[in-house]
């Protein structure tokens, strides 16, 4: 028996609100993941509402209130690949002096390269962007070259590129031959005869990918 004085713990219980709050977000998540799941395994061919439901265990009436639908879940999955960016791509130099605009530009291609190669949504909606010709499709490539584009803005500071040269289409080029490398290997291990199966060859990849950057712009 208790002594009379002891304390009393008088179980405090949630408010009815917050564990909504929480629980709708727990399940906008949850939908959320499930939704990229989907595409990085199958892609837009069986993606639609019943299976990104089954995919997060929910009724599919959620993902009409949360998100409005199909369109409103893929704006979602446009504005996590803003993330994807600053999360993969971060705004710092990784010990590298950017004195030039070179030393930007080989930093970005490196992270870019890294986070390519970890990332098979990012892979297929690569792919889709040279193979398809759809709304959603091009939602995702506008958000994450427009985040790309950010990060170069932040970073870039007084560094421009040297006199002559069309930053913008070079920087095309760059992304368009690691997006294609990486791609490449995704299905193959290889690109154009270079083997890529292991670090040590990707290690020269990287190492061919840099002097091509500094070819340019020194």
């Amino acid at each position: 028996m208790a002594p009379a004085n002891a304390a009393v713990k008088i179980p405090v219980e949630m408010p009815v609100v917050e564990k909504r709050v929480r629980n709708r977000a727990a399940t906008e998540q949850a939908i959320l993941d499930a939704a990229k799941r989907l595409l990085a395994e199958e892609g837009f061919q069986n993606f639609g509402i019943n299976a990104v439901a089954r995919g997060a265990g929910c009724d599919k009436q959620l993902i009409y209130r949360y998100y409005g639908g199909l369109n409103g879940l893929v704006e979602a999955i446009g504005t996590d690949l803003g993330s994807w960016v600053t999360d993969r791509i971060p705004d710092d130099t990784g010990g590298m002096f950017l004195l030039t605009y070179g030393d930007l530009m080989e930093r970005l291609s490196m992270l870019f390269l890294d986070a390519l190669r970890a990332d098979p949504l990012m892979r297929r909606i690569v792919a889709w962007e040279v193979s398809e010709n759809s709304e959603q499709v091009r939602r995702l490539s506008e958000a994450r070259s427009k985040a790309l584009a950010g990060w170069i803005e932040r970073m870039r500071g007084s560094l421009v590129p040297p006199k002559g040269v069309d930053a913008q289409a070079v920087n095309a080029m760059i992304f368009a031959a690691i997006q294609h490398i990486v791609l490449a290997a995704a299905v193959s291990d290889q690109c154009a005869g270079l083997v890529l199966k292991n670090g040590k060859d990707w290690e020269k990849a990287a190492t061919a990918l840099k002097r091509i950057v500094r070819g340019v712009y020194g």
